[in-house]
This record gives structure tokens, C-alpha cells and sequence, in this order.
């Protein structure tokens, strides 16, 4: 459920270009001088000519994009020495009718953590018929409750206004409450309301504390966004900046594509910290074959170049062939297409044409 179609990457070059210490231009350069063109002598091009230039940063699935939608799975919850809840039990166990057995009395006595999960089973239908007003009914008392995961789901429902009536202030307050309470979805949301709400560094500041909060709970778009902030906003303290990549690589283990796309291109170019074109090819092309089209793109450049690979230009076309036929152009590719032996490109037509993505 979006709540805002900003692409993230976009806010953070945008803000970025405000600062005379960073412009767009040569942020945009930057990420993309090496990935496409020869580096040293070992880096010998199959066909002579032109480097390619013009490749835009990653466009992947941006983390504003992903905003409301189902997020990757939090890291282990410590041992709980607490008293036992039987709702909860028996929700987590997959009984679901019993779990609405003991919630709803506590519910209608006011319970806010019960409130909750007969929202929850009422919401996605779990054992009971599917009623998403009663959900938002008791979404919103668990909400007033001060409960952080209905204060954040109850926003969502604010903004999206379909079960209730549309109130983004009211949205926004229980958005930050439930941030504020310890909520890792709520603060990645927060901190993406306020980066749309405060344009430019402002709104990347305030937000910026959030996205870390965040990021330590295991979200992988947040980290995502605390490895690009790092890295491009200015007056960041040095024991910060050097941890980009690492927060970068945190969001590319959690399966985020566009993290993927962002740490092989800083690793092969050599940005916030060494070069390593093995690793740097091995993420493009796990993000490849996951179906990124920009890495599609990419990773004809890099078996081009032999970037982290040996030279193949029958992979390089194939590559090349995919991310064109999503629509990606490119006439540095496509020049380097048509230099290539006709056997050589009914081959990589052949491969694409057999390409299947993984999960």
C-alpha cells in the first residue's frame, strides 16, 4: 500500500544538488564512470570504439515505492521471560478462531494489545469472515490506546482512505507516535513522510535519525536509505561515511535489488570503500537474474570489459538484449550488438530467449 510514489534515490540527488559540495552532475558521474568504461590495462574491451557513457544510476524498485508493502522479515527476537498471552499463542500457532475467542473479551474491555490482533484476524480473514471496516473500527481504539503496530497500520488506513475516511494529519501524528514508540515500519514511513514534506537537506535530516532507528531493526529500505544518505549528504561525520557500504551490503543481503545494483556499482568503481570487481560483478549479476533491468544493463558492460569476469560477448549481448527488450536503451550497447559475428548474436538471442528469472 504506497503512500507516497517518490522514488527515494530521487529525493536524495535532488537534496544533494542543492549543495554546491555535491552536484547532481557529479554525483550521477560518479556512480557510473567505471561500470561503463576500461579500467587499467587488464580491462580490454571485445570491440574498439566509444566507452559507453550516459548509463543512469540504478532505477530498481525504490524504497518510497515500497512504502505500506510487506517488508523483509525482522532479524530473531531475543528469548521473552515475560507472562504468556494465549491470544497471541494461539495466533502465532495458527489457531486463529481461538485466538479471536480470547482476544475480542479483552478487546471490548479495552485492551489495546487485544484490540490489535482482532483487528489483525479480522483484517486478512484469518479463521473468521474478512471485515476490514470492524478491523479499522478496532485498529483505531488499539491506535488511541497507544498500541505502536495499530498507531502504524491505522495510519496507513488514514492515508490510504479507503476503509476510513482520508486524514493525513491525524496519519501523520499516529505515524510518528508509533515511530517514536519503537515501531521499525512506522520510522521507515516517518522518515519518508518527512523527506516528502521537507524537501531537499531539511527533510533528509529530520529524517535521517529514523531511517537509522530503523535500519538496526532490520529494514532492509531503511538501511538502504541510510547507506545513500551516508554517502551523499555533506557534513556526515567521517565514523558515518565509512559505514555506507557496509549498511549498503545489510540491505543487498535482505534481497533489496536496487541495494544490489548500488553496492556492485561502489564496489567495482571504487566508491566508499576499495574496488572489487569480483564481488562487484557477483551482486549485478545476482540482481540480473532476480529480473533488475538496470543491472541487466550493467552487466553487459561488465563481461564487455571483463569487470570481475572473463570477457564474454555472447553474455554481454544477452544481457544487453533483456534490458532492451524491458525497454532500457542503449546505443554504446547496441553499437557493441551489431559489431558482433551473426552467430554470436543468434546465440545471445537464443540465451535470452531461455533466460527464466529466479525467485
Amino acid at each position: 500500500m504506497p503512500i507516497r510514489a517518490v522514488h527515494i534515490r530521487r529525493l536524495i540527488l535532488a537534496a544533494a544538488a542543492f549543495s554546491a559540495a555535491i552536484p547532481y552532475a557529479v554525483m550521477a558521474q560518479t556512480i557510473d564512470n567505471v561500470v561503463t568504461r576500461p579500467v587499467g590495462g587488464d580491462a580490454e574491451p571485445l570491440k574498439k570504439g566509444r566507452p559507453p557513457e550516459g548509463v543512469q544510476p540504478s532505477t530498481g524498485l525504490g524504497v518510497l515505492d515500497r512504502m505500506g508493502a510487506k517488508l523483509p522479515d525482522l532479524p530473531p527476537e531475543k528469548d521473552y521471560k515475560g507472562p504468556v498471552d494465549e491470544a497471541y499463542g494461539a495466533y502465532q500457532r495458527g489457531y486463529y478462531l481461538t485466538a479471536m475467542q480470547l482476544a475480542l473479551p479483552r478487546a471490548q474491555l479495552g485492551d489495546p494489545a487485544a484490540q490489535t490482533l482482532v483487528a489483525e484476524i479480522q483484517y486478512a480473514g484469518l479463521g473468521v469472515r474478512r471485515d476490514p471496516k470492524s478491523s479499522a473500527f478496532w485498529y483505531g481504539k488499539a491506535a488511541e490506546g497507544g498500541d505502536g503496530a495499530a498507531m502504524f497500520k491505522y495510519a496507513l488506513m488514514l492515508m490510504a482512505g479507503e476503509v476510513v475516511p482520508r486524514d493525513k494529519a491525524k496519519a501523520d501524528e499516529y505515524m510518528k507516535k508509533s515511530a517514536d514508540a519503537g515501531n521499525s515500519s512506522a520510522q521507515f514511513n516517518w522518515g519518508q513522510i518527512l523527506t516528502s514534506d521537507h524537501p531537499g537537506q531539511d527533510g533528509l535530516k529530520l529524517a535521517l535519525p529514523y531511517y537509522e532507528k530503523s535500519a538496526e531493526q532490520g529494514i532492509a529500505d531503511a538501511q538502504y536509505a541510510v547507506a545513500e544518505l551516508y554517502s551523499t549528504m555533506p557534513d556526515i561525520p567521517d565514523e558515518k561515511r565509512r559505514l555506507a557500504r557496509p549498511w549498503m551490503a545489510r540491505a543487498a543481503h535482505a534481497g533489496f535489488d536496487t541495494a544490489q545494483v548500488d553496492l556492485a556499482v561502489w564496489m567495482v568503481n571504487g566508491q566508499n570503500g576499495p574496488r572489487d570487481f569480483v564481488h562487484g560483478f557477483q551482486w549485478m549479476q545476482l540482481a540480473a537474474n532476480r529480473g533488475n533491468v538496470v543491472a541487466q544493463n550493467k552487466l553487459a558492460h561488465l563481461y564487455i570489459y571483463a569487470l570481475g569476469t572473463k570477457p564474454d560477448p555472447i553474455e554481454a549481448a544477452k544481457w544487453y538484449v533483456l534490458s532492451r527488450r524491458a525497454g532500457l536503451p542503449d546505443p554504446e550497447l547496441e553499437d557493441f550488438f551489431l559489431g558482433i559475428e551473426d552467430d554470436q548474436q543468434k546465440a545471445a538471442i537464443d540465451r535470452a530467449n531461455k533466460f527464466r528469472r529466479l525467485p
